[in-house]
């Protein structure tokens, strides 16, 4: 049989048409995606590529978001440099989308709180990156900083410039949180000796370590849960 191109399905059927008729709302994962990459190649439709894509994440938008522009292109047929990089901005639009919702809850309560403030910049990353979450007396977040970025098997922490822009902000605690991206979350002995500088450091400044979360995967470790702080 021969395959038809998405021009000639049924209006109501083809993406962006459905969007304009239906709502954004009532497109499928594949057919967003099939958005985005605009065309497919000399096989698959937009949307039987987008398909693809997606199989190949397990269906799972978040290992979607940890592919990188090598990872798509090398292994798509159709997906070339310009279709990879707007893939991965999207992805990022809505990681940041889900950060800028997070921050909305603002007061820190347990770690459980603090971990989904960090969850949306860490849970899908490739390489290890370390935020601080700067808060007042009551515990409410003042900003989220990134502190350092690193590669696959760690980063290096400048304490000195965590402090600085604690005091220019005239928080009171700090909270540490950075991604293990193997999704193991029990802390090294660099982590360990990270949290107790830090710690050390910040009280002679009169200021907090609250706690540190390590993010692994769809897990966390909390520092001061486990009475290491």
């Amino acid at each position: 049989m021969e395959r038809l191109s998405i021009k000639q399905w049924a209006e109501e059927d083809r993406p962006r048409e459905k969007l304009l008729l239906k709502g954004v709302a009532a497109l499928s994962d594949s057919e967003l995606l099939a958005i985005l990459i605009g065309s497919g190649n000399d096989r698959q439709s937009a949307v039987e590529l987008a398909r693809h894509i997606l199989s190949k994440a397990d269906n799972d938008l978040n290992r979607l978001a940890r592919m990188n522009v090598g990872d798509l292109t090398n292994n798509f047929r159709g997906i070339g440099q310009a279709k990879a990089v707007t893939l991965i901005a999207a992805l990022e639009l809505g990681r940041r989308k889900r950060a800028v919702e997070t921050s909305q809850r603002k007061k820190i309560t347990s770690s459980s709180v603090a971990c989904e403030h960090f969850f949306p910049l860490l849970s899908d990353l490739n390489h290890e990156e370390m935020w601080a979450l700067l808060t007042d007396r009551s515990n409410r977040v003042l900003s989220a900083i990134q502190v350092s970025r690193g590669g696959l098997s760690g980063t290096v922490v400048d304490i000195r410039l965590i402090l600085r822009e604690a005091l220019g902000r005239y928080a009171s605690g700090v909270i540490l949180g950075h991604n293990h991206p193997s999704g193991q979350c029990d802390p090294s002995s660099q982590d360990r000796q990270i949290t107790r500088q830090l710690k050390e450091a910040a009280q002679l400044m009169d200021i907090s370590l609250l706690d540190h979360i390590i993010v692994g995967g769809e897990n966390f470790f909390s520092f001061a849960d486990r009475g290491l702080l």
